[in-house]
């Protein structure tokens, strides 16, 4: 089952668990996306994934996770990742992550999106536009052929140096492995490493999570040892997928329609599960 890396190799079977996992955590960040508005609390939107994901009986991943009070992480503008939910009040023009994850029979599923809250700043659209794309073909360079894992940072790289305006790119944080743990290896950069990484081979299941933001990469955790922010304050932007390499190819374990539609753009086919 473990690899030379420790890495947990996944069945198929078990990749179908996942998938369960994955849906359920759909199905919780589309209630949410629904949720969305200006005076909205960020509390009033955990409780609307609390609810989603106990009511397909599953289990929130985050809440206990070393500690952390909730279910959802909700971080707005500054804040990068791993905003607690509480009292703060959504306000027009926010940006607003969320991420979300979701345990079926002891399997993992995660994903988080932004969006930014109307009016929209342009500015804050294309951060997070930019982000989503990335994390597109960060997800596409997984199908590749007896590829490295290091080639999902280098796809979100591209994306990020090709992008009108300039980001940073967060390092401190990374995708990871998934599967009996939400959080197993291997690491995931989402920039270039002259470590090319794991070889990619059927029953390898990962998160790719890019971070960007409009300033300067440079954060810091906040005196709740939880939500990371920028320095500078500038705005942040956070997509993330949980992927599963198979035999015939990939699959978004944590997107309904299993990534067909934005990988068949950029080439790719997703595998039958």
């Amino acid at each position: 089952m473990f690899g030379r890396e420790k890495i947990e190799y996944k069945t198929p079977e078990q990749v179908a668990i996942m998938r369960r996992a994955g849906l359920v955590v759909a199905d919780a960040l589309d209630a949410v996306r629904g949720a969305l508005a200006p005076g909205v609390t960020t509390a009033e939107l955990d409780a609307v994934a609390e609810d989603v994901i106990r009511s397909a009986g599953a289990t929130p991943s985050f809440l206990g996770y070393h500690g952390y009070p909730a279910s959802l992480c909700v971080s707005v503008n500054e804040e990068i990742v791993h905003g607690i939910p509480g009292s703060r009040v959504l306000q027009p023009g926010d940006v607003v992550s969320v991420d979300c994850g979701a345990i079926v029979d002891g399997w993992h599923g995660d994903s988080a999106f932004s969006a930014v809250l109307e009016p929209a700043d342009p500015a804050d659209v294309a951060l997070v536009t930019t982000t989503e794309d990335a994390l597109w073909a960060g997800i596409a360079a997984l199908a590749t052929p007896g590829g490295r894992l290091g080639a999902v940072g280098e796809a979100v790289e591209d994306v990020v140096e090709a992008a009108a305006a300039p980001y940073g790119t967060v390092e401190d944080y990374v995708g990871h492995g998934i599967g009996t743990a939400m959080h197993q290896p291997p690491d995931v950069p989402n920039y270039r490493t002259k470590d090319r990484g794991t070889k990619l081979r059927a029953g390898l299941c990962v998160a790719v999570e890019p971070m960007l933001v409009r300033g300067a990469e440079a954060n810091h955790v906040l005196a709740d040892d939880w939500t990371v922010v920028t320095d500078d304050g500038a705005r942040a932007a956070h997509w993330e997928h949980s992927v599963a390499i198979l035999e015939d190819g990939i699959v978004v374990l944590t997107a309904r329609d299993g990534g067909a539609a934005r990988l068949r753009a950029l080439g790719v086919e997703i595998a039958s599960l």
